[in-house]
This record gives structure tokens, C-alpha cells and sequence, in this order.
């Protein structure tokens, strides 16, 4: 259950493989979300959501991995289940 959704702002603090789309999803028109995206270098991306939703790179960054559905998979967890 999400509380309170949609929001102005979203700021994630976990590196993802792409823009999750449940996140994008909680954006009101006109919201704006910060998070790192991609492997190995991830860039800082601006997310806003106006007809659409516009996407702007900010600059690399180092972040922990998003873990979960959404999230990157992990080198163990791939190799293990190889």
C-alpha cells in the first residue's frame, strides 16, 4: 500500500538497473525524482513528470545497489543461481 502517493518529490537513495516504473508512477504532474540509474558508474537522474515524463542526467555518482524486484541482481545471487 502506498501512503500518501502521488508526491512532489521522490529522492531515492539506492541504485536501480532503469527508472522503476511503480516510482515514476507516484509522481503528481509537475513531481520531480532524484536517483541514480545503471551499473558499474550510475548517473543521477532528474525524473520529471509533466506530458510524460522528461529525463535528464545529472552526473555519476556511487550509490548502493536497489535490491528486490526492481533492483540490480546481485554478482552472488547470479552466480548461484547459474
Amino acid at each position: 500500500m502506498v501512503v500518501d502517493a502521488p508526491y512532489d518529490r521522490i529522492s531515492v537513495a539506492a541504485t536501480a538497473p532503469e527508472v522503476p516504473e511503480p516510482l515514476k508512477q507516484q509522481l503528481k504532474p509537475g513531481g520531480e525524482m532524484f536517483l541514480p540509474v545503471g551499473r558499474g558508474y550510475p548517473e543521477l537522474l532528474l525524473v520529471t513528470r509533466k506530458n510524460g515524463f522528461a529525463i535528464e542526467e545529472k552526473m555519476g555518482v556511487a550509490f548502493v545497489p536497489l535490491i528486490g524486484e526492481k533492483g540490480l541482481k546481485s554478482e552472488i545471487a547470479e552466480k548461484l543461481n547459474a
